[in-house]
């Protein structure tokens, strides 16, 4: 009797870190090297893609932008996961940051369940720990935090008022992520809960990349020095005593340019593109 079976491939779900093409873990470099697609955010250094991905292995770009431009809704990113694995085809899945942190990896791990498709996990370097680092803000520095919460406000109900009056209040080292179109809404909230004015405000654009730029003020001050800036994707924000310490121990100079590191989801790109010998 004939097997009807559907025999499919695997997907690598895997993290290409915050933008230093370096800060790719082993693991997903070896995937890389294997893979016979790769689905990639926006976010990923290209640096990664070209060093990495062989000549023959297509490449499909999958970025999303939030409010700021189109995006490849997570449907068709879904369909494509399922496609190619039931070709058999190994598949990374690769999204900058880290899986597990503010991405939509619950669709895809749903969708890959759903089709009994194998599938493994790798971690990557979060924004928040990247940021941080090359900023020189140690997120849990003994005297000023103990604790650190990962948060975001992309819209204004994800985040209750009882919420915000704990944030104001704690010590724990706050970062939002995809917050920096929201900024004004979390010092307002903050500030209306009357946080202590020791604990700083940090806005780092581009984080680990050569274009990176580290903006800080007080909360108090937000309105006459960073109100009005308009920063880059992507920005994470760090709020808490810790963020004092950046002057003492940064290790990088600002870049002094507001050139973009990763380039922007055009309208008329397909998702899909080949990889050529001319890469």
């Amino acid at each position: 009797m004939k097997n009807t079976t559907q025999q499919y491939g695997k997907v690598i779900l895997a993290g290409a870190g915050p933008g230093d093409p370096e800060l790719i873990t082993v693991k997903t470099a070896r995937y890389l090297q294997q893979a016979d697609v790769v689905l990639t955010d926006r976010l990923v250094s290209k640096e990664i893609l070209d060093q990495y991905v062989q000549k023959n292995t297509e490449i499909i770009y999958v970025g999303k932008q939030c409010r700021t431009g189109p995006s490849t809704p997570q449907a068709t990113i879904n369909e494509l996961l399922v496609m190619h694995a039931a070709e058999g085809k190994l598949v990374v899945r690769l999204k900058g940051g880290d899986v597990s942190i503010f991405s939509n990896i619950l669709d895809e791990l749903q969708t890959l369940t759903e089709h009994n498709i194998p599938y493994e996990i790798i971690p990557g370097v979060t924004a928040a720990l990247g940021s941080a680092a090359y900023a020189g803000i140690p997120l849990t520095a003994r005297g000023y935090s103990t604790a650190v919460r990962l948060l975001t406000f992309y819209k204004s109900d994800v985040v209750s008022d009882a919420y915000w009056k704990e944030l104001a209040t704690t010590d724990d080292t706050l970062v939002f992520y995809m917050s920096a179109e929201t900024l004004n809404g979390v010092v307002e909230n903050l500030v209306k809960n009357n946080i202590s004015g020791d604990k700083l405000l940090a806005v780092i654009e581009q984080a680990t990349t050569p274009l990176q730029e580290v903006h800080i003020c007080s909360l108090y001050e937000y309105d006459t020095t960073l109100k009005s800036h308009s920063f880059l994707s992507p920005s994470l924000i760090i709020i808490g005593k810790v963020v004092a310490l950046h002057e003492q121990f940064k290790w990088i100079e600002n870049s002094g340019t507001q050139e973009h590191y990763f380039t922007t989801v055009s309208k008329n790109k397909t998702v899909r593109q080949t990889v050529t010998e001319e890469r």
